[in-house]
């Protein structure tokens, strides 16, 4: 029976992530007749579709999976819920493409990413014109791709039509808030809107400001708030429970990217599959370096700001700048920051009223999101 294809006790257990995966893989199938119908060409992308979307943490459709059966139950059968929510990993894997062409990283998930694999492609054939060019243009194109796919996904999902317009108005928000987040991202991190000393206090303040709307539209409504939403609103959620839900998610969410930095920065390459620093050189204004730059002296301040956004930082520079995060404070602030919103998240659940199977899943999740290590 389907209410016992997954363990509540396990929400993101190595089963669900791989009929997320089938999911994923089948869809994927039925979509590469018709890109070889356009050309051979097309092979180079459908295969690299393919290879990011494969595994992963799969924390948006559990999100969105455990979401229903906190308001509804699982389905019998539960295969359009698994469908719906696999989408939103197919269109959490367009950002990452595209996220990578603009932070010019070089790795995706311990691979070349994206942008370098179709660069390599085009070097090793010999094509005209500069390799970097192509391979960007190639990693947007795929992005793009993802992204429409995800919501044919989403669509064709046979979801019940008594919920499916409202689940897909939260679609449609999760899509374009993310969207907006990144472009404050950019600004944020290009001090586009900057005068004068960037380390004043108010210019501080008003640039922590801006850091925490970013955390909550390009992450925390989108990889947990709108996710949660959308798998509740199927299963028929009043607008009560959705607010709850709505409150847990933003809090789990904003908790989700504050661990996200801490291992920008502090985090095991072996483990996270990214090189150690790399947020530092991209000059991502996190949370953390937020409030290192608000605490540490002058003078230390100083040396971590120009840090940022260098891409030649080496090893000894990387852990210069570990020491001046520590130093002013940022890492325990930013961990304290992490138990709060989770306490906070945990007590407005206890508020809604979900399923006990339901519940149990998204206590365990909360959990399981700020506490990982990659």
């Amino acid at each position: 029976m389907a209410h016992q294809r997954f363990e509540a006790t396990d929400p993101v257990s190595s089963d669900f992530r791989k009929e997320v995966g089938a999911a994923i893989t089948r869809f994927l199938d039925d979509k590469q007749s018709e890109t070889s119908a356009i050309g051979a060409e097309l092979g180079r992308l459908h295969q690299l579709a393919v290879e990011f979307t494969a595994g992963g943490k799969r924390f948006r459709p559990a999100f969105c999976y455990w979401g229903h059966v906190a308001v509804a139950g699982v389905p019998d059968p539960d295969e359009w819920l698994l469908t719906a929510s696999a989408s939103l990993d197919v269109l959490h894997v367009s950002a990452l493409v595209h996220d990578d062409v603009m932070d010019a990283s070089d790795t995706r998930r311990g691979v070349p990413a994206a942008h370098r694999q179709f660069e390599a492609w085009h070097a090793q054939s010999g094509g005209r014109g500069e390799s970097g060019a192509f391979g960007r243009a190639g990693a947007i194109l795929l992005g793009d791709l993802l992204l429409v796919w995800s919501g044919e996904m989403f669509a064709h999902a046979d979801l019940p039509p008594a919920t499916r317009d409202r689940a897909s108005r939260l679609l449609e928000a999760m899509r374009a808030e993310v969207t907006c987040g990144q472009f404050l991202d950019i600004v944020s991190q290009t001090r586009l809107l900057s005068t004068g000393d960037p380390l004043d206090p108010e210019r501080l303040r008003e640039e922590l400001d801006r850091v925490y709307r970013v955390v909550d539209y390009k992450s925390a409504r989108y990889s947990v708030r709108h996710p949660l939403q959308i798998g509740a609103a199927l299963g028929g959620a009043d607008e009560v429970t959705l607010a709850r839900l709505a409150d847990y998610g933003s809090l789990v969410g904003r908790a989700f990217q504050f661990r996200d930095d801490l291992l920008g920065v502090f985090g095991d390459e072996a483990v996270t599959g990214k090189p150690a620093g790399d947020d530092l050189r991209e000059g991502k204004r996190t949370v953390l370096v937020a409030h290192a730059l608000a605490k540490a002296p002058r003078a230390r301040a100083e040396q971590l700001d120009a840090m940022l956004g260098d891409p030649d930082l080496d090893s000894a520079a990387i852990d210069t700048a570990r020491e001046i995060i520590v130093e002013a404070g940022a890492d325990v602030a930013v961990e304290q920051e992490i138990s709060d919103s989770v306490d906070r998240a945990l007590t407005a659940l206890e508020g809604a009223d979900l399923t006990s199977e339901g519940r149990v899943a998204l206590q365990l999740l909360g959990s399981t999101v700020t506490e990982r290590q990659r």
